[in-house]
C-alpha cells in the first residue's frame, strides 16, 4: 500500500533502521512474481519551525561562515570582494534576504555598462537577481545581487543550511562573475 487509509498513519507498526525511520514499508508492487519494490523514504529528523535570528545564526555556524549582528538584527558576513546580509523581511519576517556587495564600486559615467552587466546576469540567471544602487555621495554606483527565500510555512532547519549554502555560492559566483566575464570590477 503506497499511502495511508484514513485513520491510519504511516508507518505504522514499522522497525527502525539505523537512526532513520522509513515512511514506506517495502512492498512489492506490480502483481505477482514481479521483481520491482516500492522506495523507502526516509523521514526527516527535527522539526519544521518559523525561521529566526538566532535560527539563522545556528544555520550560518553549522556552514562556518563568521558574522556579526548590525543593530537591526541582520547578520553580515564579509569575504575578500564582497559582503553578505541576511535579513529577515516581510510582514511576519518570514523573508529571509540575502544580498551580495562586492567592495568595489562602478564610477557614475559606467552606468550604461553596468546595466548591461547586470541585465545579462539577469537574462541568464533565474535566482540570484542582480541591480545597480542609486549614485552614492562619491558619484559611485555600488552594484547588489540577492536571493529571497519565503519561509512562511516554516523550515526544517537542514534544509535552511541548505538553502543557504546555495545562495551564498550562488552571490559568490556573482561577485566573481563580475571581476572576471562580467568585466565591470
Amino acid at each position: 500500500m503506497w499511502w495511508p487509509r484514513r485513520g491510519e498513519s504511516v508507518g505504522d507498526g514499522e522497525t527502525e533502521r539505523g537512526t532513520v525511520r522509513s515512511a514506506v514499508k517495502d512492498r512489492t508492487v506490480g502483481g505477482r512474481g514481479s521483481n520491482m519494490r516500492a522506495a523507502v523514504v526516509p523521514r526527516q529528523g527535527g522539526s519544521i519551525a518559523a525561521i529566526t535570528p538566532d535560527r539563522l545564526a545556528s544555520a550560518l555556524d553549522q556552514l562556518d561562515i563568521r558574522y556579526v549582528r548590525d543593530r537591526d538584527g541582520a547578520l553580515v558576513a564579509m569575504w575578500e570582494r564582497h559582503a553578505l546580509l541576511f535579513a529577515l523581511e516581510g510582514p511576519t519576517d518570514e523573508i529571509l534576504v540575502i544580498r551580495a556587495r562586492p567592495h568595489e564600486t562602478v564610477p557614475g559615467d559606467w552606468a550604461d555598462r553596468a546595466y548591461f552587466a547586470v541585465n545579462e546576469w539577469n537574462y541568464t540567471r533565474r535566482f540570484g537577481k542582480a541591480y545597480v544602487g542609486d549614485l552614492n555621495d562619491l558619484g559611485q554606483l555600488p552594484i547588489y545581487a540577492e536571493v529571497q527565500l519565503s519561509f512562511g510555512a516554516g523550515v526544517h532547519g537542514a534544509l535552511l543550511v541548505e538553502q543557504l549554502e546555495c545562495a551564498v555560492s550562488g552571490l559568490r559566483a556573482f561577485v566573481e562573475w563580475l571581476h572576471e566575464d562580467g568585466e565591470l570590477l
